[in-house]
């Protein structure tokens, strides 16, 4: 990243006693030690986003690179592959470029009834991407709630308020509670539509001033060690 963004990027090699939170924020940072509180969120959000069984899609990818007997290398390259998908794991960028679209076009994010109106045009697909999804909301595993997402949320509180942007979470708070609403009004859809833990790591992801084209790598780093085991 800092190579193909950055004129000069320094390249810095963490002290051995650093976690891969630590060591990754102090490397993007060319040097400098990120907050402890940063530092914990980034642990957690590694651990929420750890391998978590053979049904999702870069999993099962390893399992059938692996049963050709083929090398290490080219099946975690496979799982990445899969990874990078947007409906896996570069879910959260989705989520981000809708949340910008949301912004830019609804002025005043605290008024319900703007914030409805255009959610609406989204669902109808005449907004966004025109695909008539609300990115970060429903979970093909997780059908009636996300652990994951529950716990984010938490965090994703008190980052806010270190941060100044509780505002704009509030606009998060908002969409979820307004999205599965409309999906029910318009879609006639009474399905539990909860957010999963792709809502919320974008933002958390944000305020740690992370670029959006690390937030794959970042999951890849997190799934490494359940694709290897």
């Amino acid at each position: 990243y800092l190579a193909t963004h950055k004129a000069n990027p320094k390249f810095v090699v963490p002290p051995k006693e650093f976690s891969i939170a630590e060591g990754f924020l102090y490397m993007l940072n060319e040097g400098i030690k990120a907050p402890a509180f940063d530092n914990h969120i980034l642990d957690l959000c590694l651990v929420l986003h750890t391998e978590h069984g053979g049904g999702n899609n870069s999993t099962f990818a390893t399992y059938v690179v692996a049963s050709s007997a083929s090398d290490m290398y080219s099946t975690i390259a496979a799982a990445i592959a899969s990874l990078k998908g947007p409906l896996h794991g570069s879910a959260n960028s989705k989520v981000m470029e809708m949340m910008a679209d949301i912004k830019s076009n609804v002025k005043d994010w605290d008024n319900r009834e703007e914030v409805k109106a255009y959610l609406a045009k989204i669902i109808l697909g005449q907004a966004h991407d025109h695909s008539g999804k609300i990115y970060g909301l429903g979970h093909a595993v997780y059908t009636k709630s996300d652990p994951r997402a529950i716990v984010l949320k938490e965090k994703a509180k008190e980052l806010a308020k270190i941060k100044g942007r509780e505002k704009e979470l509030n606009l998060y708070f908002l969409i979820e509670e307004l999205g599965p609403q409309l999906f029910e009004e318009i879609k006639g859809n009474k399905k539990v539509i909860a957010p999963n833990v792709d809502f919320y790591s974008g933002f958390v992801y944000s305020c740690l001033t992370i670029p959006e084209a690390v937030f794959t790598p970042l999951f890849g780093i997190a799934r490494v060690a359940g694709w290897c085991a």
